[in-house]
């Protein structure tokens, strides 16, 4: 079989798929499976340069819903076998998920998806055995030079792996203690996010009761920093149906949250960061200069480490921070995506370190701690100093080229018409009369 010899920095500039701050990222036209196979070969070899991964050792892969996220996870198993090691299909999961599974079994992991963005993109997150690949790890992946060959096989994933999952579910079910959100009604916001199920498991886990609302089968480029104006409208519009505690939500693949108060208003993610923070008992943080200095105003932190943006800036930050010797160090970015860079022990139960951007660590301490002080979500925010907004300014004023996708996934017109006419975005499409009805049974029993 014919190969082609490239050095990636070449196939870089010529394909249009250069890294950002989180891995490889481009249109869809462009994440063809020679681009996909030819970065994953130059991250496994980096890694062997570095000796960072035993022969014959497995990769975990996984994806968000994206339509053109399996065609890239398969072209990515291709590479993965060719190079000789195994790959382990965790499925569609979180972006930390999959992260998480690969730390514990000290194998590296791939993600693939777009995160926030439209669905004519994609993307491909690159991690090691201990977390997310960092500057230096891309300069070393740029540096490689791979073979192609000229057929490249995009149905080499195996079966699913369910371990992944489980994992990371297990992960918040036994560091939060029993029923420890009991009483609580929280409403999941799932639109096309990948943590949609594994979301609302959790918080059931947990002793709350759910309302699954806005799951659509057409892909949702929902953004948790420059929130839609759509989503700012569904939350209200909900909030004035349903008598829930909180809603909660996630971009695509579920490392940044979406955190709505009883009235249905969002925090901003740096809010978010704050008061998760605070609520862990963290004593010092990472973040970018992008994030609101109600951090530093709090003074709830012994050392506020400003970093560049990006998550590998916000990476070596906790590092330092670590570095001068704080016992509990973590980050989080002005999206809401927190860090955790050093395990956490509380009433004999441990949460260990997971430094990449999680979505689901955020919601879960919001809202215990809603619940332990006995307080509406909205009261949290109100122990911090004013300088600050509970709502993202940075809404978007662009239009919003998904909205011919949001009509056909039954938004229609006016969200909250369509709220009110029971247009969840479910499969089904339920009836308003028919999901209220479904508030009352077990979580189990929803379709």
């Amino acid at each position: 079989m014919s190969v082609e010899k490239v050095a990636i920095q070449e196939f870089m500039d010529r394909s249009g798929v250069g890294f950002g701050t989180s891995g490889a990222r481009g249109r869809v036209v462009d994440m063809t499976p020679a681009v996909c196979y030819a970065y994953t070969r130059g991250f496994l070899q980096h890694l062997e340069v570095a000796h960072a991964l035993v022969p014959g050792s497995a990769v975990a892969i996984a994806g968000d819903l994206r339509p053109s996220t399996p065609t890239i996870m398969g072209a990515i198993a291709a590479a993965v076998v060719d190079a000789g090691y195994r790959s382990i299909n965790c499925g569609f999961v979180p972006s930390p998920a999959g992260a998480y599974y690969g730390i514990s079994q000290g194998i590296p992991s791939i993600m693939v998806t777009g995160s926030h963005i439209p669905d004519d993109r994609n993307g491909i997150k690159f991690n090691t055995a201990h977390g997310e690949i960092l500057k230096d790890d891309e300069a070393g992946i740029r540096a490689q030079t791979v073979e192609i060959p000229a057929l490249i096989r995009t149905d080499a994933l195996p079966p699913v792996d369910t371990r992944g999952h489980a994992l990371y579910v297990r992960r918040y079910l036994e560091f939060f203690p029993a029923n420890v959100l009991a009483g609580m009604c929280v409403a999941v916001y799932e639109h096309s996010g990948v943590a949609r199920d594994l979301l609302g498991e959790i918080i059931v886990g947990l002793g709350a009761e759910v309302i699954r609302l806005g799951r659509s089968a057409i892909f949702m480029p929902v953004d948790t920093e420059a929130i839609r104006a759509e989503d700012i409208a569904l939350a209200q519009a909900w909030a004035s149906e349903w008598r829930f505690d909180a809603i909660v939500s996630t971009d695509g693949d579920a490392d940044r949250p979406l955190i709505g108060t009883e009235a249905g208003v969002w925090f901003r993610g740096d809010v978010v960061g704050v008061l998760c923070a605070q609520a862990l008992g963290i004593k010092a943080v990472a973040t970018p200069v992008s994030s609101n200095s109600v951090v530093e105003r709090s003074g709830a932190f012994a050392q506020v480490e400003r970093t560049r943006i990006g998550s590998p800036y916000v990476i070596a930050g906790m590092q330092t921070l670590q570095s001068a010797g704080h016992a509990s160090v973590a980050g989080y970015e002005a999206n809401g995506g927190f860090l955790l860079a050093t395990d956490l022990d509380q009433q004999g139960r441990r949460l260990t370190a997971l430094p990449t951007r999680d979505a689901v660590l955020p919601i879960l301490a919001l809202l215990v701690e809603a619940h332990r002080r006995a307080v509406p979500l909205s009261a949290l925010s109100q122990t911090l100093p004013a300088r600050f907004q509970e709502l993202s300014d940075r809404t978007l004023a662009r239009p919003d080229r998904s909205a011919d996708r949001r009509r056909r996934a039954g938004y229609g017109g006016d969200v909250r018409r369509a709220v009110r006419r029971g247009r969840c975005c479910r499969y089904d499409r339920w009836a308003a009369d028919d999901v209220r009805e479904r508030r009352d049974r077990p979580l189990a029993s929803l379709g």
